[in-house]
């Protein structure tokens, strides 16, 4: 359901699209800085730059906030990913492509990994509460190459895709978990070695 301006109570002269963005940018920042709990709507309306009260008129609760941001970050995530796994036909690039964007997404948007760590945490202990714990796009997106994949004649005899779309979504989220506190150089070289292991470079077995 869309929810007007005046449904929202918005202060009058306010530019609704501007603030409400403004509200989500500093609950991604707090919630990646100090954590679910404490990432309280006194804290993010300090960090937007208004009043508790004049969030309030924009979402009804901490919860509310929480699940548009990660709606928001799925939004702006899925068309990227999307078109950085239709550059190749190959699966194993199409797979390496969707790393890359991802690690573009946490650099453009650098509390991104820290965001996504603490919300898929707070899934976990506030399951009851939380209707929306964590980013979708990625495994989204790993899903529809597995699942062309499949139609391709690309899988192996007897692969599940499921199986497959859980262990590569894994190790994506396990870069994302990593982006959170390597530096950019750690960083790289993880995501090179996480692109090796698809590509079956990584390791050198003696093998010709």
């Amino acid at each position: 359901m869309t929810v007007t301006p005046s449904q929202l109570g918005r202060p009058v002269g306010a530019d609704g699209e501007q603030t409400r963005a403004r509200i989500i940018t500093a609950a991604m920042r707090c919630v990646a800085e100090a954590g679910f709990a404490r990432a309280t709507i006194r804290e993010i309306a300090r960090a937007a730059e208004m009043t508790s009260g004049s969030l309030y008129h924009y979402f009804a609760n901490k919860s509310e906030l929480l699940e548009a941001t990660v709606d928001e970050m799925d939004r702006i995530a899925l068309p990227r990913l999307r078109a950085a796994a239709a550059r190749s036909d190959n699966v194993v690039d199409r797979l390496a492509a969707v790393l890359d964007e991802s690690s573009g997404l946490m650099r453009d948007y650098p509390d991104l990994a820290g965001f996504e760590r603490a919300m898929r945490a707070a899934g976990h202990e506030h399951r009851h509460r939380l209707k929306k714990s964590g980013l979708k796009a990625l495994r989204d997106v790993i899903t529809e190459i597995i699942a062309d994949a499949g139609a391709r004649g690309a899988l192996p005899v007897g692969t599940d895709p499921r199986a497959a779309v859980n262990a590569i979504h894994a190790l994506a989220r396990g870069l994302t978990e990593r982006a959170a506190s390597l530096d950019p150089d750690a960083y790289a070289a993880t995501l090179d070695s996480a692109k090796g292991l698809l590509r079956g470079t990584l390791f050198n077995d003696g093998r010709q």
